[in-house]
């Protein structure tokens, strides 16, 4: 096989969101009443994603300029801008679970994709338009001058971005930086608050033997749960220091499989964040979004997120390296 066409990646989409809704009864009877079916809307928003086409009248226009991609994707007429708009927000969650569903179905296909060992992280995004500083915000007060402002966004500080006004990524992949699952929230929302949202699914679906997260991450009741579990936890627990557990604890960090842990986490993590952040044109030191509101920014960086799944799968089908995402540009561009 030559290099990978749109059909290609659009067969592998289609064939394993079919997978996918076998395992949901309540989405599989509702995709089948939807004029627009859910797995070739997410081909049509990836094309758009990578077009850098995010306003929904550009991209009525476009269909309409394009009729062999309505054939492609099987659509009789040409949606009109408002039921983009409507099915765009829906495939927030829709695609975060797909993720989800795709990061454990492959686990097998590539020892990059085994469930193994997995890290967790939070990457900010700087809201589309300007910042609403906190003492405005805190009162409700727009300033008059203020236009395109979106007030759904929170405010939240990184070590490497400094503060930023938008939304946050909460990751969870591989050693070798492929998605396992993706959750989006305002920037203000905490890294721990989310991995408790995720933990049922990481201890009872992917089961992995570690996740290695940094100190925020780190709760002593939490790491004791998760070991019970018979998963392990591995945090620098900087600020967990005192009694008996916290030294059994450290002394456990101190062995060199768990040193080993973080090196790795170091090169997963972020360079995954920077993928996703090519693939939704997000390139700026704060990697400011292409839309605004919360329905909207869940959609576009879940959809960014498994975009680079599925590039990683192709490349690994196809024996190609597994971080290049310009394969699945040229294809999709």
């Amino acid at each position: 096989m030559g290099q990978p066409t749109l059909i290609d990646y659009a067969h592998l989409i289609i064939t394993l969101f079919d997978k996918f809704v076998q395992t949901n009864p309540v989405l599989l009877r509702y995709q089948n009443l939807c004029t627009y079916k859910y797995r070739e809307m997410i081909v049509f928003f990836m094309l758009m994603q990578f077009r850098r086409i995010y306003e929904f009248k550009a991209q009525h226009r476009w269909l309409e300029a394009h009729p062999q991609i309505m054939v492609l994707l099987r659509f009789e007429t040409v949606p009109n801008r408002t039921t983009l708009s409507r099915q765009y927000k829906k495939l927030g969650y829709i695609v975060t679970e797909f993720t989800a569903f795709v990061g454990d179905e492959v686990a097998d296909l590539d020892e990059a994709f085994a469930n193994r060992h997995l890290a967790e992280d939070k990457s900010l995004f700087k809201a589309d338009g300007p910042v609403w500083y906190q003492s405005d915000r805190r009162e409700g007060r727009i300033p008059a001058k203020l236009r395109r402002l979106d007030t759904e966004a929170t405010w939240s500080k990184s070590g490497y971005q400094g503060w930023v006004y938008g939304y946050g990524i909460h990751i969870t992949c591989t050693e070798a930086a492929f998605p396992k699952m993706v959750q989006v929230e305002t920037a203000a929302v905490a890294d721990s608050e989310v991995l408790d949202q995720k933990a049922a699914f990481i201890l009872n679906q992917l089961r992995p033997a570690s996740l290695t997260a940094d100190d925020r991450y780190t709760k002593a009741l939490r790491i004791r749960h998760w070991i019970r579990q018979r998963t392990l936890l591995i945090t620098p627990a900087l600020r967990w220091v005192k009694g008996r557990y916290a030294q059994a604890y450290h002394r456990f960090l101190a062995e060199a499989d768990i040193q080993e842990r973080f090196k790795k986490r170091k090169t997963s993590v972020e360079p995954l964040f920077d993928l996703i952040a090519k693939v939704i044109g997000a390139t700026s030191q704060q990697k400011q979004l292409p839309m605004q509101k919360l329905v909207n920014v869940r959609t576009v960086l879940a959809l960014g997120t498994l975009t680079v799944q599925i590039s990683m799968i192709m490349n690994s089908i196809l024996g190609l390296p597994l971080r290049e995402i310009s394969t699945i540009k040229a294809a999709f561009s």
